[in-house]
């Protein structure tokens, strides 16, 4: 395993990333693994190498970080450790249990790290951006946080560029903590955030940790053409075939095909040493249901392509418009 710093902070993560999100409640998805299930993934994970582990308060409704807080406390040191969560969605139908408001905000911290059990957060990230709360106020409650000694560094998730060049902005104007890392929507088929929002963190110094980084299963070709596919995630998973399976992106899945089968490796393997080939990319979020899709993933992390690899899988590619799992439109399909 590699490691990296995340942005300029002095955090070094490994440069895969796991997502927990396939860990908590079956009943919240069908395609997530209880307790049990989960064990030797993580296990496997840190044996493997990987120290960074991605959660957030709305996966399984909270299940995912008490599961994410109990298996790493018995198969690692909590200070070898670096856990990511998240707070935005809502939790409950009450009113301010979602968004970014100071009061949900500190509400939620309290409760991941009680779910967690753990004193501190490692990385706490907003899940997206808040049309109605002042960006003002949510950067000073995670401020606030940070020098509470409750959380130890902050990130931010899919946004527009410019909602987070304020935010950074607004950040230094006040003395409040900068954010050290995105966690983008970012893939060989969903690549429209090198317009703005890659170079500005390269720019910056800012880390990206993109989520979906084999477009919920579809590059590593285990969806159908059709939509859906054999795997329990992809026969329930709306989102996936509305994101994806564009006439373009079959084109891209075949060159990523071709270039997996010249260097004898999985589709997936070659879709994530793309990624981590990029400039900026600090550590892609990868999801893993069977142990053999969280080692590849690590092996991965060894591949080198060449300038023709890297444009053969580029050359196909077809803009389109920008942030489609925008904050508003997914605000409740994913509770």
């Amino acid at each position: 395993m590699e490691y990296m710093r995340l942005g300029k902070s002095g955090l070094q993560v490994s440069r895969i990333c796991l997502g927990m999100m396939s860990y908590g409640d079956p009943g919240w998805r069908s395609w997530v693994l209880n307790e049990e299930a989960s064990r030797p993934f993580i296990q496997r994970a840190v044996e493997l190498g990987i120290n960074f582990f991605d959660t957030a308060n709305m996966y399984s409704r909270g299940v995912s970080e008490t599961v994410t807080g109990k298996l790493l406390k018995d198969v690692a040191r909590r200070e070898d450790l670096v856990i990511a969560t998240k707070v935005y969605f809502p939790v409950s139908d009450s009113p301010n249990q979602g968004g970014l408001s100071r009061k949900h905000i500190m509400e939620e911290v309290e409760a991941s790290l009680r779910r967690l059990d753990t004193d501190y957060i490692d990385l706490y990230q907003i899940h997206r951006y808040d049309y109605y709360t002042p960006i003002e106020e949510t950067l000073e409650a995670l401020h606030d946080l940070v020098k509470s000694g409750k959380v130890r560094y902050i990130g931010a998730s899919s946004m527009f560029a410019w909602q987070f060049v304020q935010a950074q902005y607004l950040a230094d104007l006040h003395g409040w903590t900068r954010f050290i890392s995105m966690q983008n929507h970012y893939n060989l088929v969903y690549r429209e955030e090198e317009r703005e929002m890659i170079p500005f963190c390269v720019d910056q110094g800012v880390g990206i940790i993109p989520w979906s980084p084999l477009a919920r299963g579809f590059l590593a070709g285990n969806r159908k053409r059709d939509g859906g596919g054999e795997t329990a995630r992809a026969k329930d998973d709306p989102i996936a075939d509305r994101l994806y399976f564009h006439e373009q992106d079959l084109e891209v899945l075949d060159h990523v095909q071709a270039v997996a089968e010249r260097h004898e490796r999985s589709m997936a393997q070659v879709a994530l040493a793309w990624m981590l080939h990029k400039p900026g990319i600090t550590s892609p979020i990868i999801g893993a249901t069977k142990m053999k899709h969280l080692e590849e993933a690590v092996e991965a992390v060894e591949i080198k392509l060449t300038e023709e690899d890297m444009a053969e899988l580029e050359d196909c590619y077809i803009t389109r418009p920008m942030n489609p799992m925008g904050p508003r439109d997914l605000a409740f399909e994913l509770r």
